[in-house]
């Protein structure tokens, strides 16, 4: 397959929003700004779907925390799910702290100092090349000797991209992420108890099928050597137009034909569509069109609007051809802090709310304090009881400890 180069223009993602769903009726002057505002019973909806996927095709389901970190629904996760998927230490002890079940650890680099804790922690650690495995192998044996028991696997790059965007595909040309899997030799897999693999992105189910396809010629001699398969994350299962009788299927077909267990590590999946970011605009003038300067910053509040780049659909804005469009940026002094135009019914004021949709995932465990701009708040809302809490609010003391 034709891979885009790195230099090339991207061509922007389409937000995967669904909608606006109970956020419709939300008063927005009901919580502080900025502030996430997570819908618990929309996330309850998801898991459900999730762990119906799981009881029917016979996996088993992690969350993955690198996109959905919000410990405080942690208890509700496990009612569901099988436990969650991290990205190295911290993530691993935060796993341990606010979720239940088993915690599988990926990380590309592991550091040797770090490795006696996570492999504590963890119940599969998934190494990103035979290289690294090797190096951690006396830290493993110790761990075993002193009475831990974990897993261990490979993270393998299909070479089959199926990626839209560049930037965004592990199995892009020179990545690195995952071994070759054209360079797996037996020796490469020797103590190593699964395989597991990610290059999916926002994806339905056809790009795993093929992403299989691809890859299982290459793994086929090595079936009765392995005890679980791990399809990684980027499946869109709660999204209503994936084909999840499909993917039902092919994963009960999967684990007919290799003997394997199948894991699956959404992170989206869970958040989709749940949560929304509530912004206030604190200033509007004319430069060739409306300008406004927004209390929502795209570099420190949603970083992939300017990294895909895309577009956030926005709560209730006003049809095409309709009311004033205006261009939205955010307060950082970044000339590139813009997060695009939008369509109001009228010329928007200082204090007026608005909110864009589907920002739980990644936007909230990605924001930053540059140039000192304040991190949103959190809240949880309920929409079958319109209960409401915010459950942290940040000070300036989150950017002054960042620093010395």
């Amino acid at each position: 397959m034709a891979h885009a180069s790195d230099t090339e223009p991207q061509t922007p993602m389409t937000t995967k929003s669904g909608g606006p769903g109970a956020f419709t009726d939300f008063d927005l002057s009901r919580v502080p700004s900025p502030c996430f505002v997570v819908d618990r019973a929309a996330v309850e909806a998801n898991l459900r779907v999730l762990a119906d996927v799981r009881d029917r095709a016979g996996c088993r389901i992690l969350l993955a925390l690198k996109a959905f970190s919000m410990w405080s629904l942690g208890d509700l996760v496990g009612r569901y799910l099988d436990g969650t998927a991290t990205s190295g230490l911290w993530e691993a002890r935060l796993a341990s702290e606010h979720y239940q079940g088993e915690v599988a650890t990926f990380c590309a680099g592991y550091k040797a100092e770090d490795m006696a804790e996570v492999f504590r922690l963890s119940d599969h650690v998934i190494f990103n090349s035979p290289g690294q495995a090797a190096a951690m192998r006396d830290a493993a044996r110790a761990a075993r000797e002193a009475g831990e028991r974990f897993d261990m696997g490979l993270r393998l790059n299909p070479m089959h991209s199926e990626g839209e965007v560049s930037k965004y595909d592990p199995a892009r040309p020179h990545s690195r992420l995952g071994f070759p899997a054209n360079q797996l030799l037996p020796e490469h897999l020797e103590g190593m108890d699964g395989i597991h693999l990610h290059s999916l992105c926002e994806q339905d189910f056809p790009p795993l099928r093929r992403t299989w396809e691809a890859l299982k010629p290459r793994l086929a001699p090595y079936f009765d050597r392995l005890k679980w398969i791990n399809f990684g994350g980027g499946h869109h299962i709660t999204r209503a137009d994936y084909q999840r009788e499909d993917l039902i299927a092919f994963i009960r077909e999967v684990r007919e034909e290799t003997g394997c267990e199948v894991y699956l590590e959404p992170g989206e999946a869970i958040a989709l569509d749940t949560g929304i970011l509530v912004g206030e605009f604190v200033d509007i003038f004319d430069n060739g069109m409306p300008v406004a300067i927004v209390d929502i910053s795209a570099t420190c509040h949603m970083p992939d609007v300017i990294e895909a780049p895309y577009r956030p659909a926005m709560l209730n804005e006003a049809g095409e051809g309709e009311g004033v469009t205006v261009r939205l940026g955010g307060p950082s002094c970044l000339a590139g802090d813009e997060i695009g135009d939008y369509r109001f019914p009228h010329r928007p004021q200082p204090g007026d709310r608005f909110a864009f949709l589907d920002q739980a995932h990644y936007s909230m465990v990605k924001t930053t304090t540059f140039n000192g701009v304040p991190l949103p708040s959190i809240a949880i809302w309920n929409s079958r009881d319109d209960s409401l809490q915010v459950v942290r609010r940040f000070d300036w003391t989150t950017f002054r400890d960042r620093l010395s």
